[in-house]
């Protein structure tokens, strides 16, 4: 059984066309947020340490200090209150505490924050990340090789850090891995045990608590319909196991559970961000 705590690593904007897909304006301005000027919603890179079993993990790095100017201003990325190293050491962690960090994916919002300077910013500690996402991460095809920076994961397999995992399953006792191909291939979500019962970290399958219903998805998803039925399949398993879901990019939402209505998951308890 792991300790588990979110941490709130930066802000940052997406344009919120892209992040509902086909859903209207009015409605995901309804349901999630008014967009700025530039049209971008408030986004959240909330990560988690999970504490236990002789280990230090994290999931997830959020955005990167060394972004350019240009696409820290593009995004609106704000470490002013929140930044991945603070919300470490308040929790009495130093980098070189971290054991084991687990990249649910390689976009550059999921992964930034794992190198710094060229050097793992975790030195003692093993990444994980499955084998054929970083092939695509090479690879990416002309829609999402934008979402990709290599700087910011290509050190760790220089260093020998990286393992690379090939499928779902068990990584640790307590910490088991499914994979979602809908918004990038071998997206990898992390199911973890805990004393309270069973969180669920989906990364960018459910990036917000407005994007539980099957019809919101994103205009970043690689495969929109796979997306669709990934959310189906795992709605029931979410529901029937009464797992809390934390959400990595909700601004407002950090945990929820859901329950079945008459039309779909309807979300029934909440902690707010």
């Amino acid at each position: 059984m792991y300790q588990v705590t979110t941490l709130e690593t930066c802000r940052f904007g997406l344009d919120g066309g892209a992040m509902f897909g086909v859903v209207p304006k009015p409605l995901w301005e309804r349901v999630y947020a008014k967009a700025d000027e530039r049209n971008r919603i408030p986004m959240a890179a909330r990560c988690l340490l999970l504490q236990g079993n002789g280990k230090t993990i994290l999931v997830d790095t959020g955005n990167s200090t060394e972004m350019p100017p240009k696409l820290l201003d593009i995004y609106g990325i704000d470490f002013s209150e929140y930044s991945l190293k603070g919300a470490l050491a308040l929790q009495g962690i130093r980098p070189e505490d971290v054991t084991d960090v687990i990249l649910t994916h390689l976009h550059f919002d999921h992964s930034g924050g794992a190198v710094i300077h060229g050097e793992p910013a975790f030195p003692n500690a093993r990444y994980y990340v499955q084998k054929h996402h970083l092939e695509w991460a090479r690879n990416p095809s002309v829609k999402d090789r934008a979402s990709f920076e290599s700087y910011m994961y290509e050190p760790l397999a220089v260093h020998g850090v990286l393992e690379l995992l090939d499928g779902p399953g068990t990584l640790f006792d307590g910490v088991d891995l499914e994979l979602f191909h809908g918004h990038t291939p071998f997206m990898q979500s992390v199911i973890i045990q805990t004393t309270d019962g069973t969180l669920f970290y989906p990364a960018d399958l459910f990036p917000t608590a407005a994007h539980i219903p099957v019809a919101y998805g994103m205009a970043y998803d690689n495969q929109p319909l796979v997306t669709v039925q990934e959310k189906q399949t795992i709605h029931s398993r979410i529901i029937d196991e009464n797992w809390t879901i934390v959400f990595e990019h909700d601004a407002f939402v950090s945990h929820a559970r859901l329950r079945m209505g008459p039309k779909g998951p309807i979300i029934v308890t909440v902690d707010n961000a």
